[in-house]
């Protein structure tokens, strides 16, 4: 396998513990207009742009929004997010810092990407003082299409330099993670089990590899080049 000249890493569940807060101020806002949403809908919709997100999991309940009422559903899951987010703040997940920072020393270049907006990304790097920690950052509100999508990838690359999809590595803790990495072309498709889906739900998409978690990538790195 190609060496990874970029690394990009997804961020609630996979690089931050955000406590599991996304998910439940997801599902609330949804249920606020729509019937309970089920376990297995929000799954699928782990790691997808939460605009788009609301939209089907409203519309799995039976429920057509109008552009207008998901905007509107959107700005309130913003509001209720860094809400808690200020009553319990996101934390790196365990060696998480470390493998950054082996990653980057080793010349790897580091991106986020994630189905959060920039302002609520903005916030989350700032209280986890990652600004200089980074290559890159992109979000789901700056392209056409969040993941399944590779276009978040194909962003992160845009902006490190990396032009071979070959030369990417991208690590999430969801289905759509892997199959936004698929979809990318990319060389290294990582799941991780920081996240809610087991080894068997990310063992069900095409992958490279499925490791314990982020902090594992340098050691995954150096047994491929021995």
């Amino acid at each position: 396998m190609t060496r990874p000249a970029l690394a990009a890493l997804d961020m609630a569940g996979t690089t931050i513990d955000d406590h599991g807060l996304v998910y439940d101020v997801l599902r609330e806002v949804v249920e606020d207009v729509a019937p309970s949403v089920r376990a297995d809908d929000l799954q699928r919709h782990m790691g997808t742009e939460k605009a788009h997100a609301i939209r089907a999991l409203a519309a799995a309940g039976g429920v057509e929004l109008t552009d207008e009422q998901v905007a509107e559903r959107f700005d309130t899951f913003r509001s209720r997010l860094a809400g808690r987010y200020a009553d319990r703040p996101p934390v790196p997940l365990p060696g998480v810092e470390d493998a950054l920072a082996a990653l980057r020393a080793s010349g790897v270049r580091v991106a986020l990407t994630t189905g959060f907006s920039r302002d609520i990304t903005n916030s989350l790097v700032e209280q986890l003082n990652w600004r200089d920690s980074i290559d890159a950052l992109v979000c789901g509100d700056e392209v056409a299409q969040g993941r399944p999508a590779p276009y978040m990838i194909f962003r992160a690359m845009e902006r490190t330099g990396v032009l071979d999809p070959h030369e990417v590595l991208a690590a999430g803790d969801t289905a759509v993670d892997l199959q936004a990495a698929t979809h990318a072309g990319c060389g290294w498709r990582v799941g991780v089990l920081t996240g809610k889906a087991d080894r068997a739900a990310l063992e069900a998409q095409p992958h490279t590899h499925v490791v314990e978690g982020v902090r594992l990538l340098p050691q995954l790195l150096r047994l491929a080049a021995a």
